[in-house]
Order: C-alpha cells, then sequence, then structure tokens
C-alpha cells in the first residue's frame, strides 16, 4: 500500500511517496495555479510511472492521500474570493470596516484605507440583541430576516456571514438564521459565527467569519472538483486535507470550515518538523521553513507545535486554532537595496519568480539574497532545482556590485557578504521577538531548517541566537508534504465560558467540556477511527481580571473532586504566566474565558528505517569551489547523499544535493543523522561580532555592522512592546495600547523605538535628561527611575515613565524607557483627566525623577505610596510591574550586544545610526522650496473663559535646515490644554515623521535639522503651575495641524486635512453584579483621518497624534466586564468632508448605563466648534457632537466639564468627527461618488 503527501506551492507542487515500509521518496512537479487540481493528478501521474503502476492503480493502493494547499491563502491575499452578503446585529453594521480602530503603520498617513472583505452595502442588520449573560433583550425580528434575506438575494451575493453579538453565549438566534437561509437558499454556502469560533470578543469572531464565507465557496469548488477527478480514476476513499492547526480533516469537514486551511501547507512543514524533532530526539526545536518569498518560524515545545489564535493574514484576524506561525519578508528573492541613509535594507519586497533574482536572467536586475549567495560561491549555478536551471553568475554580481557594494564603498564580495549577514540577522530577529511573545529562550531549542533556502543561513541565524544544535531533514525540500504523513485526524472545539475561578460552577464547566469532547469524537467516528485510537486534551484561555490578553493553560485532571480542581487549576494559570513574563500576581481574580477541548484521531506515521554506519566514516569532497568567508577560500563541496553516518565534516564547507545547499560555517561541525538528514554542531565562538570584510581602522564604520545593530535595536524596542501589551492590566494599556517603548543613550538621544504612540516618543529624550541631571552621579547599576511631572520631563500626569539606566563595565552607556498612560493618577477627578483644574496640583499624583530600584533593589514603601494616592492602586502596581518588566528585556538585550560588540565599537555604531537617518532627513528637507510658511489651528476652549485659542506656526525651510517658529501662538491659559515643552517637542517632530516617507527612522536624528521655537508662557510652553494634562491631546493635535497647513503648500503632497479631534470621556460607578468601583474609559467611536492628495482618509483610525495607535475596546468584553450596555457603534455617513479626495468617516456610538445607583463622568477634548478643516478646496467634516438621554431629554455635552451624573437606564450618545477633505470637490470622479453613494458614506 501507498501513502501520499501532496503539498501545493504557487512554483511546484511537492509529493512524498511511501510504499510499504519503503523509504519515503520525493517528487516535484510545476504547480497549475488556474486549477491546482491539474498540477497534482500531472504530479500522482508521473509518481505512478515511475513505480511502473498505473495511475488508477496508484489511487486504488493508497491507503491514505494527505493533501495541503494554498487555495484558500490565495483566495483571500489575492481578493478572488466569493461575494458575501453580512447580516449582524442592528446598530453594529460596520464592525468590519472599523476594524477596532486601528492602523498598522501609524506614520504612513498617505495610504490608500483598507477595504473591508464585504462592502457596506452588502452589510445588512436585523434587529436582535443578546445580551454578556446569554439573557435576550431584544427577540430576533424574523420581518427584519425576510428583509436582509431578500435584499442580499436581489444584490446577487454567492455566500453569507451571519455574526450576531454574544452568539457564543446564546446561539438561538444565529440558529434561526440558519434554519431559514436552508430553506430560501439550500445551496447558498453560509457560515454562522457561534459554529466558526464560538468565542469572545466580536471583531475576531466576525473577521473569522467573513472569511470563512469568502474563501469557502472557492475551496470548497476547488476540493470538490478533486474529488470527482479522483474518483473518476477509482479513488473510493476520501482525501484527507490538511488544516491549520496541524491535523488533517475531511474534504466535508474542510470545506464547511476553509478559514480553518488558511495555513494548509506552512502547517504541514511544522508538522513534519516537530515528527523530525521527536526522530532525532529533539522535542524543543525551532521551525525555520526559508523559501523565495518569505521565512516561516515556528515554536516546537515538547514535541508539541505551539498554537494560536491571533493570527493576522491579508491584514484580517483568523480566531480559529492555528499552529503559530510568524512570517518573515526575508527568503531567497527578497530584494536589498541602500537607502538613502546608506543603511543597508532587506525586504519585504521580492522579486518573486518572475523576473525572479537577476541571476536567473529573465529581466531582474534588483540583486536579492539568492544573487548574494551565488556571488559568495554557496550555489552551484549549474545545479540550481537539480540543474533543471541555470543560474548567471555574472548578472548577480553586476547586480550586488551596482545598488549595493558601489553605494556601500565595498568589493561586491563584502557587499553579497553584507546580504546574507542581514538576511541572517533580520530572521534571528524575528525568532528572537517570537520567542519573547511565548515566553521560551531559543539558546534552549535546536533549529530544524527546511524550505528551498534554509541551508544557506541556518549556521549564521543559529550563530546570532547562541543555538548550538541545527538539523536540515532529508526530506527538507519537501517538508510540508512530509509531515501531512506525520499528521493525524484533528478538531479543536472551543466555547467562550467568561467567568471567575472563584466560586464558579464546577458543573457547568464539566459539561461543556463533555459536550465538545462529545461533539469531537462524533466527527472521528464517522470517519472510522475506534475508541483505542482517540486521544483529548482539555485547556483554557485565562487571564488576570482587567487584562485582554489570555493565557492558554493546560486543565488538571478533570477526576479531581471541585476543590482540588480549582486550586490545580489556578496554580497552573499563576505558573504558566510566572513562565512567559517573569512574575506573577496571584493576589489577582483570575477569569476564565474560552474552554478548549482537542479531540485527536491517531492515524499510522510514516516509519523512516533508521541508517546504520557501514563502519566507513571517512568522507572525501566532489570537488573544491570558491567560497567568500571574509576571504575567498577554496572550500570542499561534498555530495549530501553520500555522508556515511559516523563521518563528520568541519566547515566551512558546502554540502549539496538536488534541491538544497548547505553551508557549513567556520568551526561548524556537520555529520548525517540516523535518518538521512543532516546535524549542524554551530561553533558559537566565531561569533557575531566579526564583521563581514572586517573592521578595518578602529574608526571606521563598516555598513553591514551598521545594518545589522539598527535591525537589532528596532527589533529590542519592539520586544519591549510586546512584553507591555501581554502583562499591563488596564484596559487602556492592553486594549487601547497608549503605551510607548524606547531607547536613549547615555546623551539622552532617541535611538530605536517600538511601535508605539507618535505623541510619546519625542518627548521620552526630555524625561531621561530629567533623570540624568537631577541625579547626576547618583546613578548606579541595577537602579530605575519613574517620572511623570510635565515640569520636570514628563508629558502630562496619567503618562508615567519608568527609565532603567544601562551599564556595561561600569559605565553607564543606554537607557530603556516605557512610558504608559495609566487609568489614574489621582487628583479631583476619575480617569486623570480634570478639566475643572486650573493648577497641575488639581489633576493628581505629581511625580519628578525618582529612584524606584535602588541598587536593584525595589523601594516598595513609594511604590505603596503613590498606589495608596490612586483610585485603582491594584491596576495601578500591576501597569508598573508591566513597565517594568517591559524596561528589564530591553537591558538584558542590550547587554548582550554590548558584550558582543564591545562598548565603544557599539556607542560607535549606535551615533552612526542616528548619523545616517540625519543626512536622510536633510536631503529630503533640501528638495523643499525654500521660503517661510504659516499655518493656523484653533481649539474650541480651554473649559473656562479662552475661546478660539490659536495655535500659530512659521515654518522658515532654509537649505536642508527647518525652523518651527510657535511665538505668535496663544499666552497660557487657564485650563488643562497648555503644553510643557517636552509634548510640543514630541508633536513638532511627529509632523516631521508625517511628512517624510515612512521608511525613515525614527530616532534622534531625524529631529536634528529642525529647531523648535517656543516662547515660555505661551500655550505650547506654559509655566508651572499651569495645568497641562489635556496636552498631549489638545494643544498636540492642532500643532500638527498648524504645520500640515504651513506647508500644504509648499509640499502638497506630504500633508492631510485634518484628522478628528479627541473627544473622550471617563465613567465611574458601581457594577451592580459585583458592588466593586470601575472606572471606564472611552476609546469607541473613533474619528476620521484627513484625506491627502491621491488619497480618501481612513475612517475611525482616531487623532492625528496616535494615527491608528489606539485599539477600540470590545464590545463583547467591555460589557461582560463593566456595568454598560452597547447599543449602536457602527460609521458616521456623511461626517467626512468633501474634496477630490474625501475624509474619512467618524463614527456613532451609543451606551446605556446599567449600574448601581448614579455614576459620574467627565469629557475631556476638543472639535465641538472647530470642525477638522479641510485642504486645497477640499471642506471640513462634521464636529463632535455628545450627549446623554435621561428620562427622554437630550443634554447636550460640553467637551470640558466634571461632575456629570448618569443615572441607571441613560445613555451616553457620541457622535465622532470625520476628517477634512483635500482638494476641489469637482474633480472628485464620478465613480468614486457613486461608490460613496451606493455604501451610504454620504448623506
Amino acid at each position: 500500500m501507498f501513502r501520499v503527501g501532496i503539498d501545493v506551492g504557487g512554483t511546484f507542487t511537492d509529493f512524498v511517496v511511501v510504499k510499504d515500509e519503503e523509504t519515503p521518496r520525493f517528487f516535484k512537479t510545476p504547480s497549475t495555479p488556474a486549477d491546482p487540481s491539474e498540477g497534482l493528478l500531472i504530479g500522482l501521474g508521473d509518481v505512478a510511472k515511475d513505480y511502473g503502476i498505473s495511475l488508477a492503480d496508484l489511487l486504488s493502493r493508497s491507503d491514505r492521500v494527505i493533501h495541503g494547499t494554498t487555495v484558500a491563502t490565495n483566495t483571500l491575499v489575492e481578493r478572488k474570493g466569493a461575494k458575501v452578503g453580512l447580516i449582524t446585529t442592528s446598530g453594529f453594521r460596520d464592525l468590519l470596516e472599523m476594524r477596532e480602530g486601528l492602523k498598522e503603520d501609524r506614520y504612513n498617513l498617505r495610504t490608500k484605507p483598507f477595504e473591508p472583505l464585504v462592502p457596506r452595502y452588502l452589510r445588512t442588520v436585523v434587529t436582535e440583541r443578546v445580551k454578556w449573560d446569554g439573557s435576550v433583550d431584544t427577540e430576533l425580528d424574523e420581518a427584519d430576516l425576510e428583509k436582509a434575506l431578500d435584499y442580499l438575494q436581489e444584490q446577487g451575493v454567492e455566500s453569507l456571514a451571519v455574526c450576531f453579538l454574544f452568539s457564543f453565549m446564546n446561539s438561538d438566534h444565529e440558529r434561526r438564521v440558519a434554519d431559514r437561509i436552508r430553506e430560501r437558499f439550500p445551496d447558498m454556502y453560509a457560515s454562522m459565527s457561534h459554529q466558526v469560533v464560538p468565542q469572545i470578543k466580536e471583531f475576531d469572531r466576525l473577521s473569522t467569519t467573513v472569511i470563512n464565507s469568502y474563501v469557502g465557496p472557492v475551496f470548497a469548488g476547488y476540493l470538490g472538483r478533486l474529488r470527482e477527478r479522483l474518483s473518476s480514476l477509482g479513488r473510493a476513499e476520501d482525501v484527507l486535507i490538511m488544516q491549520s492547526n496541524g491535523g488533517v480533516a475531511s474534504i466535508e469537514e474542510s470545506s464547511r470550515m476553509a478559514a480553518g486551511a488558511i495555513l494548509s501547507g506552512p502547517a504541514g512543514g511544522v508538522s513534519g518538523a516537530a515528527y523530525y524533532g521527536e526522530l532525532v530526539g529533539a522535542s524543543n526545536i525551532i521551525g525555520l521553513d526559508m523559501g523565495g518569498t518569505s521565512t516561516d518560524i515556528s515554536i516546537v515545545q515538547h514535541g508539541i507545535p505551539r498554537l494560536t489564535t491571533e493570527r493576522s493574514e491579508a491584514g484580517w484576524q483568523i480566531a480559529v486554532p492555528m499552529i503559530d506561525i510568524e512570517t518573515l519578508g526575508a527568503g531567497g528573492g527578497s530584494i536589498a537595496r541602500v537607502d538613502s541613509g546608506g543603511i543597508l535594507q532587506i525586504g519585504p519586497e521580492s522579486a518573486g519568480a518572475v523576473p525572479g533574482p537577476a541571476a536567473y536572467g529573465k529581466g531582474g536586475f534588483d540583486p536579492t539574497v539568492t544573487d548574494a549567495n551565488l556571488v559568495l560561491g554557496f550555489l552551484d549555478p549549474s545545479n540550481f532545482l537539480g540543474g533543471r536551471e541555470m543560474l548567471c553568475e555574472d548578472l548577480a554580481a553586476a547586480a550586488i556590485a551596482e545598488k549595493v557594494a558601489e553605494p556601500l564603498k565595498l568589493s561586491k564580495e563584502e557587499g553579497a557578504a553584507g546580504v546574507h549577514r542581514l538576511v541572517s540577522t533580520n530572521i534571528a530577529e524575528g525568532v528572537r521577538l517570537m520567542s519573547v511573545k511565548r515566553g521560551v529562550d531559543p539558546r534552549d531549542f535546536a533549529l530544524v531548517a527546511y524550505g528551498g533556502a534554509a541551508g544557506l543561513q541556518v549556521s549564521e541565524v543559529a550563530r546570532q541566537l547562541g543555538i548550538t544544535r541545527a538539523y536540515l531533514p532529508s526530506a527538507g525540500a519537501v517538508l510540508s508534504a512530509y509531515g501531512m504523513l506525520a499528521t493525524d485526524l484533528r478538531y479543536d472545539l472551543s466555547l467562550s465560558h467568561p467567568a471567575s475561578l472563584e466560586g464558579m460552577d464546577v458543573a457547568a464547566v464539566r459539561a461543556i467540556l463533555d459536550d465538545l469532547y462529545q461533539q469531537g469524537k462524533t466527527r472521528l467516528v464517522k470517519q472510522g477511527i475506534t475508541d483505542d485510537r482517540v486521544e483529548v486534551t482539555y485547556a483554557a484561555d485565562m487571564r488576570y481580571l482587567d487584562q485582554i490578553y489570555e493565557v492558554n493553560v493546560t486543565l488538571p485532571d478533570l477526576s479531581f473532586d471541585d476543590d482540588r480542581l480549582l486550586e490545580d487549576w489556578a496554580q497552573n494559570f499563576h505558573s504558566r504566566y510566572q513562565e512567559l513574563y517573569s512574575y506573577s500576581q496571584s493576589e489577582q481574580e483570575i477569569r476564565l474565558v474560552t474552554l478548549r477541548v482537542t479531540v485527536i484521531g491517531r492515524l499510522p506515521k510514516v516509519t523512516l528505517r533508521e541508517q546504520t554506519g557501514s563502519g566507513n566514516s571517512q568522507v572525501s569532497p566532489k570537488l573544491h569551489r570558491r567560497v567568500y568567508m571574509g576571504q575567498w577560500h577554496e572550500v570542499p563541496v561534498y555530495d549530501l547523499q553520500g555522508i556515511p553516518i559516523g563521518a563528520e565534516i568541519v566547515g566551512p564547507a558546502i554540502l549539496e544535493s538536488e534541491y538544497t545547499s548547505i553551508v557549513v560555517g567556520d568551526g561548524d561541525i556537520a555529520s548525517a543523522d540516523r535518518f538521512g538528514g543532516v546535524q549542524l554542531q554551530i561553533a558559537l565562538q566565531s561569533g557575531e561580532d566579526e564583521d563581514s570584510g572586517g573592521h578595518g581602522s578602529e574608526d571606521a564604520i563598516n555598513p553591514i555592522t551598521l545594518s545589522v545593530l539598527e535591525h537589532r535595536l528596532g527589533s529590542i524596542a519592539e520586544e519591549m512592546m510586546e512584553v507591555m501589551l501581554r502583562t499591563a492590566m488596564s484596559q487602556i494599556l492592553n486594549s487601547s495600547r497608549d503605551f510607548s517603548t524606547t531607547i536613549l543613550d547615555d546623551k539622552c538621544q532617541l535611538v530605536a523605538q517600538g511601535e508605539g504612540l507618535p505623541v510619546h516618543i519625542s518627548a521620552l529624550p526630555i524625561a531621561g535628561a530629567a533623570v540624568r541631571d537631577f541625579f547626576g552621579d547618583d546613578i548606579h547599576d541595577g537602579d530605575m527611575f519613574l517620572v511623570n511631572d510635565p515640569y520636570f520631563g514628563g508629558s502630562h500626569l496619567p503618562d508615567i515613565t519608568v527609565i532603567k539606566p544601562i551599564f556595561f563595565q561600569g559605565q553607564l552607556l543606554f537607557y530603556t524607557v516605557n512610558r504608559a498612560h495609566h487609568s489614574d493618577v489621582g487628583g479631583g477627578t476619575h480617569g486623570g483627566y480634570n478639566p475643572d483644574a486650573f493648577e497641575i496640583y488639581q489633576e493628581g499624583l505629581r511625580i519628578p525623577p525618582l529612584r524606584i530600584h535602588d541598587k536593584g533593589v525595589p523601594r516598595r514603601d513609594l511604590l505603596h505610596m503613590m498606589s495608596a494616592n490612586v483610585r485603582l492602586p491594584v491596576n495601578f502596581l500591576g501597569d508598573m510591574n508591566a513597565q517594568i518588566g517591559s524596561v528589564e528585556i530591553a537591558a538584558r538585550r542590550l547587554n548582550e550586544l554590548l558584550n558582543s560588540y564591545g562598548h565603544e565599537t557599539f556607542s560607535r555604531y549606535v551615533g552612526e545610526i542616528m548619523n545616517s537617518t540625519e543626512r536622510q532627513v536633510r536631503g529630503i528637507i533640501s528638495g523643499w522650496p525654500d521660503g517661510v510658511y504659516e499655518g493656523l489651528s484653533i481649539i474650541d476652549d480651554d473649559g473656562f473663559d479662552s475661546k478660539n485659542i490659536l495655535i500659530r506656526v512659521k515654518i522658515t525651510i532654509q537649505g536642508e535646515e527647518m525652523i518651527m517658529d510657535f511665538s505668535e501662538s496663544s499666552p497660557q491659559v487657564k485650563g488643562f490644554i497648555n503644553s510643557a515643552y517636552a509634548n510640543t517637542r514630541s508633536m513638532a517632530h511627529a509632523a516631521l515623521m508625517y511628512m517624510l516617507p515612512e521608511n525613515i527612522a525614527k530616532n534622534e536624528g531625524s529631529n536634528r535639522p529642525v529647531t523648535i521655537i517656543a516662547p515660555k508662557g505661551s500655550i505650547v510652553n506654559a509655566n508651572p503651575p499651569a495645568p497641562v494634562c489635556m496636552s498631549t491631546n489638545h494643544c498636540a493635535e492642532e500643532i500638527i495641524e498648524a504645520i500640515f497647513h504651513a506647508m500644504s503648500d509648499p509640499i502638497p503632497d506630504a500633508v492631510n486635512a485634518a484628522f478628528s479631534r479627541r473627544l473622550r470621556y471617563a465613567i465611574t460607578g458601581i457594577d451592580s453584579r459585583t458592588s466593586d468601583r470601575f472606572i471606564w474609559h472611552f476609546f469607541m467611536a473613533r474619528g476620521g483621518a484627513g484625506a491627502c492628495q491621491g488619497f480618501d482618509g481612513w475612517s475611525n483610525i482616531g487623532e492625528n497624534q496616535a494615527a491608528g495607535g489606539i485599539r477600540s475596546p470590545s464590545v463583547e468584553i467591555t460589557e461582560e466586564r463593566f456595568p454598560l450596555f452597547v447599543r449602536r457603534h457602527e460609521m458616521r455617513p456623511g461626517s467626512g468632508g468633501d474634496g477630490q479626495w474625501r475624509g474619512g468617516l467618524g463614527a456613532v456610538c451609543e451606551i446605556e448605563y446599567e449600574g448601581e445607583g448614579p455614576a459620574m463622568l467627565n469629557t475631556a477634548g476638543d472639535g465641538i466648534f472647530n470642525a477638522p478643516f479641510g485642504l486645497h478646496g477640499g471642506t471640513s467634516g462634521l464636529p463632535h457632537r455628545y450627549s446623554i438621554i435621561s428620562n427622554g431629554k437630550e443634554r447636550v455635552l460640553k467637551s470640558k466639564e466634571t461632575s456629570v451624573v448618569v443615572n441607571p437606564g441613560d445613555r451616553i450618545i457620541c457622535l465622532s468627527s470625520g476628517g477634512g477633505g483635500f482638494g476641489d470637490p469637482d474633480k472628485r470622479p464620478q465613480e468614486a461618488r457613486d461608490w460613496d453613494e451606493k455604501n451610504g458614506y454620504v448623506e
């Protein structure tokens, strides 16, 4: 009997075939993208021919055929899916397009808005509503449903998606809709969210359900055609389809749950890597799958691939369980380029298969990683793809020389070596970042490298990570297909069941788990799995009370009594949290979020026959080749298939087979393992401090090292972000992401930043300098500091900055910094913003530079004192711990770099990174027209007597320098919209970064060509004790607006019309369900972005000083956690300004208060009177309008007021601004106007 694994890729379709107990054989055939089943059958025919039998015989004699495919992925990525109609809860039509208020690239404001998979005109609503506990607030309106179905039928939809709020708690309404769809449209593909992913967080569930209906008809059609073709050839048994969770499922199940096959092919590779690791005795591995365009990274712990439900693909969230794979834009075809600052960059752009690398000779002229490896001698030009393709060394050398080596003043060999080293660095940093997210140390793992290009990079990647062992399976070139034969039938079932672990109804939990198990087992039985082959595991997604990200925890033995079960369950959670984030919070309430059951039907595995040594461990190279490894060497080249067991090859060397080349680094030892693969023992002593091409003179800057370190520093700042995001306690941090991370040098210059908020970034050097200047020589290794005083390095009091000085060999060299907006800092009103304040003392706890760790010992007395002065002390300390963890991880990473490079060399390179950015920015400014340009923006009021407050800027461009002079702005005012200098500096820098190309590094170098003049006593540089709490929104946003306004004539293609202003509120009261006090910050109804030349504005991404960096909270989590009932949250049609390019839309949000007794609300914002302005003839967007309806009467709220009483049953209604338009409205294309009207974007 045969067993066949098939992986259909973009270029080739791979086959792994096992006959009886023979050694697996590998085959490749060209893919046929128009209909992948054609290439699949052609390849099966070739396999049959090779075995001397007919295709029909092969199929009839195959007891298992497993197929992985990119059909679902390509359908989504290429936007070639079905025309989907959406049915959702009335009042929530636009959640899919609002995308939680997020925009991926904060600094690139001039891009096309993201297009939803279901356009607005195909999104329908029906009257119905389920509450957080599953009770029905509003019954399903059958007439509404019929109207929606009639309309979608008229529009010719090809599939339907249904997603109602809280359907996972009560699925009755969705089930009734499903019944009606089957009655009316029996052949219609339809997805119900409670079946696709019955979990809390409505956007994740909605996005996944829509994806299922979008790719489902295409995927199901493909599988149906495949089944028919195989049946016509006598194949009676079903083909099994590889799933993203690492298991396989039937064609029927795969067609129903198409979203589960998005990672079908890559998941096979991870399964293969895990199985190979098991064979060679490596249960903890990191998978490295490097192909032509990208590298996939995965983590396998204890032999089990890690799963995630937080996968994003093509910009959309997919919440079904998938093998946890991080994809980097670093493959053999990744393009190398030198930016205008003289720093080498690689990817994410790829040359693809056509035209491909320059060496292909198919018209490509950009240098790629493959070209570099050919120039270095790592590849045999006559043996590429087993000799089916010839590579041209001259074309590769010319591309590397012209576009890499010459700009960097290097030889072509040094340039190629730099490309090789940098792509390895990018991959290594990707592994580090993924490891931080998963709470593991890569040094405790082995690498399993596979894919066509992995063997060329694995030695260098392992060395940079400090990993000592790497394995390259013999099936590495076809490991996805191979891995499919090492899989099992697998069903992952889940149900959200939000509850506190304390006092939990254990019987209800047991009943849910048993029901999920029985569902999975029933599916397995239908596929012929007997009880003795069924395995089950139970787990739960859990978090501390106010966190937003869950931790997956294995459940204890369910046979334990209730008390023992809960006790062990809590301990499992604390232990897992400690493992991930280095601390736990045992005093915090633990929340169960989602129960998970995995039911597995074991299938027979491919048995690889172990090879035995012949006793002859001698091996001779087949030839020698000139290879560049710092200098040219005559390096032995070995036939990979000819290495006997027991032989050891000491690098440098090259190992080659038909599909793979492996670089054995200097000092590495390669040997054949027992299963025909290669094991590399990595020589770490050669280290990453060896520059490609050498250091040269002591003061010389090696451009390759420069590029490597820039990427390493950026990666460290991102690691800080990840730690903070997943450990913070408060919603404002873990959900809304109101925090930032940076690294400063010893002069407190900004070196690198994570993807935080633009409003924070350039203010952090001033905070660092405040600590340095205040403590002077009294700063020691192990110290940690805290500051929030706006007149002493801070921006406003809620933004608390934690700063850790980094010492190396007794010398202070760097600071790691985390600034986070705390939910409450005391003061006259809850939530940090006090519109009644006329002095800073009324705004909250004011902290000048303060030492909170003294030589490594926490100052618990000070932390206790601070927490005693805020309304939510537990959250305050939890968030502080998250900040501390964030700066600590960066400290460890920086010390690793300092140990590798030495502080003098490292500091010199850090300085040159900033110098490089400065050169780039000066070059760009020099291209702007010289002149003096004036801009204006107007703030509504200060909450007291000042109205229409002016922010004026006069910008002088002269050569490569820029002066921003705010001297004619208003004097400081009584209310809390004044700005400290640090905040003004940061906003001016942010405005500059918005106007520059998005790929310019965000460090101190970009700020050096700019002089900022902000006179003392003005609103942009207030004197103490003026209140400043609102300044990070207002006047921050108006500073950017004024700068854009000034520069709209000289550089119209680099600015935007005005964005929506910020208008937030905070509400505090008693939750009647728990009798606990709560504070909730309003981050819903995000406003619209201003349009720009060439693009409409983005809808619902909020203010310009955050630019899509603050997430709107989940409706379902908000209602489950707080006594609030969200009745409406959708886009506000007509709110964007008109123009050749329309402003983005604002939103409408209506929330009913359901707490115990009256609550208190305060507002803090602007934009009720001064709407977001348009540019170049574009009109303004609509202004904000907030109100409260109580007993049928509406009260319009001011943008700045306190002590607003909200009674149970009152409704808070918010209409947020749209962005300003850009350009003459008469020039807007009619096609765009028709689309706006069809979708109801305009009124």
